[in-house]
């Protein structure tokens, strides 16, 4: 049965593409990667990332940035700004009735690459005390909650890459079940960690191009050969419609449809036939009451890995045969979030549908293989209807699909 349609009516981002909406969607829509050598990475077999770039955390956080690692400062942030986005005062607002999930893949690894180095040089004295409550994923969550003071259901949902889709997708279960009137969720990651490098790298899964890294992250293009790490969060603010037009807010998108299924084949590969993808994508559209030739574009998980990009191709070629809709891919521009990545491309598919664009896929130049798609490329794309989907989908596979409208 399709479910009531829930209201985004605000939306706070820190990403590699800017501190603010504006600044992303611009960013965006120039098509080019943000990807350079990273400092944190020098001397790893891949040295470079999408960073983001002239956050200053105590700027913006004052005291309390010392205490929170990288992951938790985007979360927070980029809470504050969809609040404000939306109109809300925390001040005000009915405090027991406002949950928080976020999506967040593990513990966090940047801490724990200074925390253990210190343990291994046998100084267990100069570990911090703090290492625990910085780094453990809830801590995005929990941040967020004593910031706005928000008191309501509070947890993190981790499905890896799909973490932050299948946040956004929880909230609107919170919302339909009354529990809550307003969810601030996304997600929140930095990747940006030696051991995470070092890890995917002995994976095969990053792109080598350390001479040319602005030119590494090209999803679906013939000569991709993995993703970029990347980092940043993005929240969005759901709530009822009814309430949210009660109040006089500006309603951005209608999250209509979400679904999520599971692989059940391999810890890392997807399933060769696209089986749980496939799964997902019908399940969200008939939870949203469409049909594929109802949507507009979708807003691909793309990973610029040869095998995803391929499977996910032959996914989108399935289900929409002649009707399929152009593709965008933001992984392009801002590299691979890990467990924001989903929150992000939510924030984006929004952003895509208030402006009637779609933005354009970063080194995108030629496709191969069997399975042809309506890449967007060089230059935004007006589309003229209002419904996308966006695709997040992650190891154990575990898949998500979120269905948006415009109002």
């Amino acid at each position: 049965m399709k479910q009531a349609d829930i209201a985004v009516t605000g939306l706070g981002l820190v990403t590699p593409a800017g501190h603010t909406t504006a600044e992303n969607w611009a960013t965006l829509c120039r098509g080019r990667s943000t990807a350079t050598a990273d400092p944190l990475l020098e001397g790893l077999p891949v040295d470079f990332s999408c960073q983001v770039e002239g956050f200053d955390a105590e700027a913006e956080l004052g005291r309390l940035a010392e205490r929170l690692d990288p992951f938790t400062r985007f979360a927070v942030v980029a809470a504050r700004r969809a609040v404000a986005d939306a109109g809300l005062d925390p001040l005000t607002w009915r405090k027991d009735r406002i949950g928080v999930v976020l999506g967040v893949t593990g513990n966090s690894l940047v801490t724990y690459d200074s925390e253990y180095r210190r343990l291994g040089a046998g100084r267990p004295d100069r570990v911090s005390p703090l290492m625990v409550p910085r780094s453990i994923p809830n801590m995005a969550a929990g941040e967020v909650a004593i910031d706005l003071d928000a008191r309501g259901p509070n947890f993190i949902i981790s499905t890896a890459c799909a973490s932050g889709a299948t946040a956004i997708g929880t909230a609107r279960a919170l919302l339909h079940s009354g529990v809550c009137d307003i969810v601030l969720t996304g997600g929140a990651e930095s990747a940006r960690s030696r051991m995470i490098s070092t890890a995917f790298a002995r994976m095969r899964a990053l792109s080598r191009r350390r001479d040319r890294p602005h030119l590494a992250s090209r999803p679906f293009d013939a000569a991709r050969d993995g993703f970029v790490l990347g980092e940043g969060a993005a929240v969005l603010v759901l709530e009822r419609p009814s309430a949210a037009r009660a109040r006089g807010a500006q309603v951005q998108a209608l999250l209509r449809g979400f679904a999520a299924s599971a692989d059940a084949h391999h810890p890392i590969s997807p399933h060769p036939e696209g089986r749980g993808v496939l799964q997902a994508i019908a399940a969200a559209l008939e939870d949203g009451g469409c049909r594929p030739r109802d949507i507009g574009h979708v807003n691909a998980h793309g990973t610029s890995t040869p095998r995803n990009d391929a499977l996910e191709a032959a996914a989108i070629v399935r289900i929409f045969g002649d009707h399929a809709p152009p593709v965008t891919a933001p992984k392009g521009v801002v590299g691979h979030s890990l467990g924001a990545a989903g929150a992000i491309e939510a924030a984006y598919t929004v952003l895509a549908l208030r402006h009637g664009m779609v933005p354009p896929v970063a080194n995108f130049e030629d496709q191969a293989g069997d399975h042809k798609l309506d890449i967007v490329a060089g230059s935004p794309r007006p589309v003229s209807t209002g419904a996308a989907l966006t695709f997040s989908f992650g190891f154990g596979g575990q898949n998500a699909v979120l269905l948006f409208t415009a109002d």
